[in-house]
């Protein structure tokens, strides 16, 4: 998900910003079993001689507790999502001291480009009341921000720059995979707005626009039904007020389908069938699934039509396809050496992990 698009949850602007690191294989925990070093009750880490501080585990561990309200854990549940929390501290601290010395730290002028680019979306009192919702101010949001850009800039001089996937590359893989290349039928891409009566905690568009009754919803989609027609952005107008947030994040993309899948609601696929790529249907109702009553209504546009058959490797989707997976193949193994050379570097000092163990050794 962007940044932009988890505003509006619980812990969304953290979990947002941080998302950079969340692929780190964890980087083991050094534990000096007997030793008293002496360090203040508001430490609970060190990474070479860096303290981390007890409030900022704090808040990220309120901050992942808002995401499920009602739920209190035990203390050994307590104890051990604080403990994830201390080790992903102690993950991003090993990486941003790399960073900071091959001077890679994101700049002012860096963190104040994002930022803009995350507010672009709201007025500044819908991203003043989205950072509300989220219990952060946006002191939080520059230095997470900070933190994640420096990363970002880290992998790519360190692990991205030095990943390479030649056309021999390709080529090897397609003929070792050939028959993932072969659809068994027609596909078709799709994307969707949609827009129903149905209660939800969260539409998940950016606009946080929701309809409440059939009356509201008929309103709404024959208003984004006009804006198609007089040329508006489809994936644009998903973004802002379709009300399926699997899919509203992304333009309303709903990926690939089988004919025989979408032979499912012969409504859709009789629409859908008469379509040229870049087309759009007319609003279709939407029926419940179990009470097969209308619950809403969508529009959805066929992005492409894949028939069946094998692809031939000169064709440039199956290139860049099998190019990405390559790449993030070689990528992700280097990332994993890259992160083990580091812990291996670090001294970590870990005495929340410690303190657990004495306190469950007794």
């Amino acid at each position: 998900m962007a940044v932009t698009e988890q505003l509006g949850s619980e812990g969304g602007v953290m979990r947002a910003v941080r998302r950079t690191t969340a692929g780190l294989l964890p980087l083991a925990m050094i534990l000096a079993a007997g030793c008293n070093r002496p360090h203040g009750a508001d430490v609970v880490a060190t990474v070479n001689g860096h303290a981390i501080m007890r409030a900022d585990v704090d808040k990220l561990y309120e901050a992942q507790l808002g995401q499920t309200p009602g739920q209190t854990p035990s203390p050994e549940q307590a104890d051990s999502l604080r403990l994830n929390i201390v080790r992903e501290l102690i993950d991003e601290e090993i990486v941003e001291q790399r960073a900071a010395k091959m001077n890679l730290t994101a700049t002012a002028e860096d963190v104040d480009a994002k930022l803009a680019e995350m507010k672009a979306p709201y007025t500044e009192e819908q991203f003043a009341d989205r950072l509300k919702a989220s219990n952060h101010t946006l002191d939080d949001v520059k230095h997470d921000l900070r933190r994640s850009l420096t990363i970002d800039k880290l992998l790519n001089k360190e692990i991205n720059s030095k990943v390479a996937v030649s056309d021999g590359d390709i080529g090897s893989y397609f003929s070792q995979h050939k028959a993932e290349f072969n659809l068994i039928e027609t596909q078709y891409h799709l994307a969707e707005i949609r827009v129903t009566s149905l209660p939800a905690a969260q539409p998940g568009n950016l606009q946080g626009s929701k309809a409440t009754t059939d009356a509201e919803a008929k309103k709404k989609i024959q208003s984004l039904k006009n804006q198609l027609d007089a040329g508006m952005d489809f994936g644009a107008l998903a973004m802002n007020f379709s009300e399926d947030p699997e899919t509203a994040s992304n333009g309303g993309d709903m990926g690939f389908h089988y004919e025989s899948e979408m032979r499912a609601d012969p409504l859709i696929y009789a629409a859908v069938t008469k379509l040229k790529p870049g087309q759009i249907t007319d609003i279709l109702p939407l029926l419940d699934g179990q009470t097969k009553k209308p619950a809403g209504y969508a529009i959805y546009k066929l992005l492409s039509r894949e028939p069946a058959g094998q692809r031939d490797v000169n064709d440039p989707r199956v290139q860049q396809a099998i190019r990405q997976q390559l790449r993030d193949g070689r990528s992700q193994l280097l990332k994993s050496a890259y992160f083990e050379m580091l812990r291996d570097q670090a001294k970590v000092e870990n005495f929340f992990a410690e303190e657990i163990f004495k306190n469950g050794a007794k």
